[in-house]
């Protein structure tokens, strides 16, 4: 593994910026440890034109608002942000790990990965992301209420997205692109069970309107068929690579398999956010990313101390507490005494 002329030390590091990430940095910082989130910008969530789905937060709310306001907040009370890529990842002998970045390295009691997945994109002609191209069904399916949908792709998920999608709206295709269809037997008989067109010709065009939001796409047979917008659903890519590097599990679709608190096999690591299974939503991020936080600080808080460690070492001294270090100490009591009431 590469050398590096910096290395921070931290008692917690997080890799990715997202929901989960931000969540379980803004848990551990205020939990009393010091913590640094490691970023390199980007990410599904920074794609979002409107937050959907996130109570207390307004529609006219971007991705890049919403995130950009979290990373406010956790300077403020104290995590200490990076704008880097992590590209390797090692556990050293006295159980911490060591990450590489290209800007330097961290030393972490506990690492948290919150890195997470890229859609797979289809091929153009496609509209922008957010405004007629969307993969997230319980994020955007609201948006598409008595509205003209398609779902694009040939997969046992496409095939059951365009079904649910029946729930909203009287008007869906599956645009299949010239492929053949790869669902099984039981959801063709199922889908086609439905009232759902299935249009297997490839796209050779598309149409949009003033505003950038997709009109129409047209077909090889030379038809046009417009829509409000709808659903790719070619599966993802899910970023492993510091996961293999630290030995952890993963599931056979790229997930990581992790306990009820992000806690993956490998003692010290959490993996938190869409990269773990379940609905790849932001509220459900926050909520893993919280839940993994809390977990942090129940294994490396200071007190109460243990009942064999006050036999064998005697009471704690006053000198001892508060077990908060001197950096994060300083940043709470700046935070507070510049919110305190008048």
């Amino acid at each position: 593994m590469t050398e590096t002329d910096e290395r921070r030390e931290y008692e917690v590091v997080v890799v990715g910026g997202g929901p989960a990430g931000l969540q379980t940095a803004l848990y551990t910082t205020r939990l009393g440890h010091d913590t640094a989130l490691v970023d390199r910008g980007g990410g599904r969530a920074a794609m979002m034109l409107d937050t959907h789905n996130v109570i207390g937060v307004t529609e006219d709310i971007s991705g890049n608002e919403f995130l950009e306001t979290a990373r406010t907040q956790l300077e403020a009370y104290g995590t200490d942000l990076y704008r880097d890529f992590v590209t390797e990842a090692e556990q050293l002998d006295d159980g911490r790990f060591r990450l590489v970045a290209n800007d330097g390295a961290f030393v972490a009691d506990r690492v948290v990965l919150g890195v997470g997945f890229n859609d797979t994109r289809p091929e153009p002609p496609l509209p922008r992301t957010g405004k007629g191209l969307h993969y997230c069904l319980h994020c955007d399916a609201y948006m598409f209420v008595d509205e003209s949908v398609y779902v694009m792709g040939h997969s046992d998920s496409a095939a059951y997205v365009a079904m649910i999608m029946l729930n909203f709206t009287d008007d869906v295709d599956i645009l299949l692109r010239g492929e053949d269809p790869q669902w099984s037997d039981e959801t063709d008989e199922l889908v086609r069970a439905h009232p759902v067109d299935i249009v297997s010709e490839e796209i050779t065009g598309m149409n949009k309107r003033d505003d950038g939001w997709l009109e129409s796409f047209e077909f090889e047979d030379g038809s046009v068929r417009e829509y409000k917008g709808g659903f790719a659903m070619y599966g993802s890519e899910y970023n492993t690579t510091l996961f293999e590097h630290l030995g952890v599990d993963l599931n056979d679709d790229g997930t990581v398999p992790v306990d009820d608190h992000g806690r993956t096999n490998v003692e010290g690591v959490f993996a938190v956010g869409d990269i773990t299974p379940g609905h790849n939503q932001i509220p459900v991020a926050m909520g893993k990313g919280a839940k993994a936080g809390i977990a942090i600080h129940m294994e490396l808080r200071e007190f109460p101390k243990s009942i064999d460690g006050i036999r064998a070492e005697g009471a704690v001294a006053e000198a001892e507490v508060p077990g908060i270090s001197s950096d994060l100490l300083a940043k709470a009591k700046q935070f507070n005494g510049s919110h305190a009431d008048d």
